[in-house]
């Protein structure tokens, strides 16, 4: 119960955050905005759990609530695509290249197809 606490009480950070540093670029950045915004809070939330885990691997400074609270909490409320990296790169180190390439490319498109049939089916309401 202690750990699904931090997590949501990262999660609620991350959020807010995500709002910030996209609200700050979007009103900075005329062409195209959203898009900056966006790339600006998956580099930084990739950034983040790098070093976050990095960090906990290298030098044992996270207790497992801590990593869950930053990692699963913050980044993932920051940003889903931190997540996606690590995973991606977790594959990669344990020499399981061509899952990571599968997982790339399948969740790439099968998220874009899934958004594109959202947005039909709404289309379809009357």
């Amino acid at each position: 119960m202690k750990t699904l606490l931090l997590v949501g009480l990262g999660g609620g950070l991350g959020s807010m955050l995500r709002y910030l540093v996209t609200s700050l670029i979007v009103s900075r950045i005329t062409r195209f905005p959203a898009i900056w915004g966006t790339f600006a809070v998956n580099f930084s939330g990739c950034l983040l759990i790098g070093i976050a885990i990095g960090l906990s691997e290298r030098y044992a400074w996270f207790s497992p609530q801590m990593r869950w609270f930053v990692a699963t909490g913050i980044c993932g409320g920051y940003t889903t695509f931190s997540a996606f990296a690590y995973e991606n790169i977790s594959l990669i180190r344990n020499g399981n290249y061509s899952a990571s390439l599968v997982y790339m490319v399948v969740s790439v498109i099968t998220c874009f197809v899934a958004t594109c049939t959202g947005f039909a089916i709404v289309e379809k309401i009357n």
